[in-house]
């Protein structure tokens, strides 16, 4: 396990139900399985991340299976793309850990890579990495922040990060020579009927591709296609955008009210691999799928 002390950065064992370093740092394992690797000191609240009602909103709408489409991709993209020989693989904002079980499950069934590899899940929400952890044993899960991954340097042979904001450098610092990061961003029109609710003049989303300094760009997918959401998913849908905040009541009662809620989902797929010197990269470009 590639896991370090936040606080000093020496390497974390594990002995029983504890993680120590050699400055006697400890950080206990909770009974569902996950461990916490987030210093008081670190967080900017109390209780960063998702609270429960936010998570079981994300839960149930995930559930119903209107992501699957861009989990079977990302797994896809994972198949082909991820060193054969990877050992661990890290999600970054795995939050409840539907993402996070697909992709070893998904890995597992495609028995393209080495039956020893390891999937990791990290969210700053303990009370999404509590159910993740309960619910997904196949899975390894930590609270922690993205910006301060509690990994050792060049120890990742994969990341994934579906909207999760990380710091470029600690990317570039976890990912070893050869391995890849694979990004999921809105593309142009994702979520454009929730958002013309709230806004006169709706704008799109800026395709550009992330610029990450140390990575090259080898694949831009775009998937698109159309949800198609009773009243309560369109409102769960809605909660766990940054946009609810601005969402008034007359929209989450009309949401509510709704028999079927037509929606747009338009993912941007990127997967970049860290360099192992400075030679070029050849990108392939794939045409929307719909």
């Amino acid at each position: 396990m590639p896991y370090q002390c936040p606080l000093c950065h020496q390497p974390l064992s594990q002995q029983d139900k504890t993680w120590k370093c050699a400055n006697n740092h400890q950080f206990d394992e909770a009974k569902e399985g996950y461990v916490n690797l987030m210093p008081v000191h670190h967080k900017s609240s109390k209780n960063p991340g998702d609270n429960k009602e936010m998570m079981q909103a994300r839960r149930a709408f995930l559930e119903a299976g209107h992501y699957d489409p861009l989990r079977a991709k990302v797994v896809e993209k994972l198949a082909t793309l991820l060193p054969e020989e990877a050992e661990q693989l890290l999600d970054i904002g795995c939050g409840e850990g539907y993402y996070t079980s697909g992709f070893a499950d998904g890995l597992t069934q495609n028995h393209t890579h080495s039956p020893s590899l390891t999937v990791h899940g990290l969210d700053i929400s303990k009370v999404a990495v509590r159910y993740a952890a309960k619910r997904y044993k196949q899975c390894h899960f930590c609270v922690a922040s993205s910006h301060r991954l509690p990994f050792a340097d060049q120890s990742l042979d994969g990341v994934i990060r579906i909207y999760a904001p990380c710091k470029p450098e600690e990317l570039k610092r976890t990912i070893r020579p050869a391995g890849i990061l694979v990004t999921v961003t809105p593309a142009a029109r994702h979520l454009y009927q929730l958002k013309e609710l709230i806004y006169n003049d709706v704008r799109l989303h800026d395709m550009t591709p992330e610029t990450l300094d140390g990575f090259s760009l080898i694949d831009d997918t775009q998937l698109h296609y159309t949800l198609t959401l009773s009243g309560a998913e369109a409102t769960a849908l809605m909660q766990m955008t940054p946009f609810a905040w601005k969402t008034s009541e007359a929209v989450w009662q009309q949401l509510a009210d709704s028999e079927t809620f037509d929606c747009e989902a338009d993912f941007a797929i990127r997967v970049y691999r860290r360099n192992e010197d400075n030679a070029p990269e050849c990108l392939s470009k794939s045409q929307p799928e719909t």
